[in-house]
């Protein structure tokens, strides 16, 4: 089996992820200009009830499954490897079946009494069928990573993209004229069809590159499992604990905004809009750059494993900061251009600039949420995944006073949502750093920081002096591509110069192995 390098992984996971999050961003740019702001609304209030089933069938074991695998590969161990899958299988497979029936059933009441719009129990049903689609799918992502082999994954996100991108074009202008529910409907039936065509590579992936056949004996590696069903539950119980706590927050979030903002005199039609803009228009541009630190994260949990058992203190200390430059390296010059030009990029993706403050005040604070996974990864790595948990649960609860206190006034309306997400954003990622340098595995990047504060600021002052000078209403998109180029030129320059991307970490990239197959 082929297998990569922390650097090498991580890149094609960065590939890809770029690859995925543009076809998604086109997927969100079809739904939207299909369904406008009230359809993205209800496929938005659906999709956090999705997430949390997801959540709590996969029980975390991506990360233990990743983690556990890479251990026994490296004492050539295939039968605990072998136990590892059955065991994982047996859990997801079990507790898939559970939750897709109780959505089911339940649909009807979380869509009338908790999202408040009856119109949400259609995309509800239509997505049901993903849940055991993702268990076993994520199962066999966890196997893939904990043998540091990137590449079907990464192919996978790229097919499961470009099919759902061709199915939601066909399902939701064919269901539109029935309803904005049933487009909405459509849409989740879309992302059903491409995680099971996703799901067909990955298994076709697993039987070409799997050392063993995975049906023979099976009962007796299950029966004998119980140790290893310890192993992978010592990772899998704090890392289900931090994702159930981020999963019900994204459940129970739309819930408080539809209640705070009726309690504002907001009307439901109105709140479900105003909901759409923030999270199906504002929140998809904010999480562009994550596709690295996704990348990151998923190669630094056996990275920094394998360094920890060998006491390689220094590596370890190394790759988080390694990955905390690249992750606000990758995010700086979009935060840039999106606190400049808010209302021409709303304007020319969505045909709307409503929610160009909300995009141009919340863009400087997700830097701070570009580094976030990576950290949540090491954490969890290291064996302290039960703070991180708390980091979660804390940062959920103040996220939530802030959100009642300040959206139910009308004041401040679903802008006291953008800010209750905000500080969400803020204080976990503190929370992490906190954690860190409490066992002194790192030191605050006070100086990196600097530097990036340094650069952030040069870049912006020059692209708003540009934007004023420059910039014409008659020709914005031309004009916005054309500073846009420039500034990233100069950002890439900047980043070298202060040091914030080193020489040699870019001769270190096998570019001629990069997408080569072994």
């Amino acid at each position: 089996m082929s297998k990569q390098t922390f650097l090498h992984g991580a890149l094609i996971l960065v590939a890809a992820g770029l690859i995925t999050r543009l076809l998604g961003f086109i997927n969100r740019i079809v739904v939207a200009r299909v369904m406008g702001p009230e359809g993205v609304g209800l496929y938005m209030m659906a999709l956090p009830t999705l997430i949390l089933a997801i959540t709590i069938t996969q029980f975390g074991l991506p990360v233990a499954i990743s983690k556990r695998v890479s251990e026994a590969e490296a004492t050539r161990n295939e039968s605990k490897i072998k136990r590892i899958l059955l065991v994982s299988l047996a859990i997801t497979g079990s507790l898939s079946i559970l939750f897709t029936i109780g959505l089911f059933l339940l649909a009807p009441v979380v869509a009338t009494y908790f999202l408040t719009d009856s119109r949400a129990l259609y995309p509800l049903l239509a997505v049901t069928p993903i849940i055991p689609i993702i268990a076993i799918s994520s199962v066999i992502r966890g196997y893939f990573q904990g043998r540091q082999n990137m590449k079907p994954q990464a192919i996978s996100q790229v097919i499961e993209q470009i099919i759902r991108i061709g199915s939601v074009v066909i399902l939701t202008k064919m269901l539109y004229p029935y309803g904005v529910e049933y487009a909405a409907a459509g849409a989740m039936v879309s992302a059903v069809i491409g995680e099971f065509v996703s799901l067909m590579y990955m298994l076709r992936q697993f039987n070409v590159h799997k050392s063993f056949r995975l049906r023979k004996s099976w009962k007796k590696h299950i029966s004998e499992g119980k140790k290893t069903l310890n192993e992978l539950m010592t990772i899998a119980l704090p890392t289900t604990g931090s994702r159930f706590i981020g999963s019900l927050t994204y459940f129970f979030e739309p819930i408080l905004v539809a209640q705070s903002l009726a309690i504002a005199g907001i009307t439901a039609i109105e709140s479900t809009k105003q909901y759409g803009e923030l999270t199906g228009y504002v929140l998809p541009l904010l999480f562009l750059p994550t596709f690295l630190t996704h990348a990151l994260s998923i190669a630094l949990v056996p990275s920094i494993s394998e360094a920890a058992a060998q006491g390689k203190n220094e590596t370890i200390a190394y790759r988080i900061m390694q990955s905390i430059r690249l992750s606000i390296a990758s995010g700086g010059l979009i935060t840039i251009v999106f606190m400049i030009f808010p209302a021409v990029i709303l304007m020319t993706v969505y045909g709307t600039s409503q929610a160009s403050f909300m995009l141009q005040f919340m863009a400087p604070f997700f830097l701070l949420h570009y580094i976030q996974t990576p950290l949540q990864a090491t954490l969890q790595a290291l064996d302290l995944a039960r703070p991180a948990m708390w980091n979660t649960l804390i940062g959920a609860i103040i996220k939530f006073i802030v959100l009642v206190g300040l959206s139910s006034r009308p004041e401040f309306g679903i802008h006291g949502v953008a800010l209750a997400i905000v500080v969400g954003v803020v204080v976990v990622t503190l929370l992490h750093l906190g954690v860190l340098m409490k066992y002194k595995v790192i030191n605050f990047p006070l100086q990196m920081f600097f530097r990036f504060g340094l650069v952030i600021g040069i870049i912006g002052v020059v692209g708003f002096q540009w934007k004023h000078s420059w910039l014409l209403e008659s020709k914005p998109l031309s004009q916005l591509l054309t500073m846009g180029m420039g500034l990233s030129v100069l950002y890439i320059v900047l980043l070298f110069v202060f040091r914030l991307i080193r020489l040699e970490e870019v001769k270190m990239i096998p570019w001629n192995r990069l997408f080569h197959k072994k």
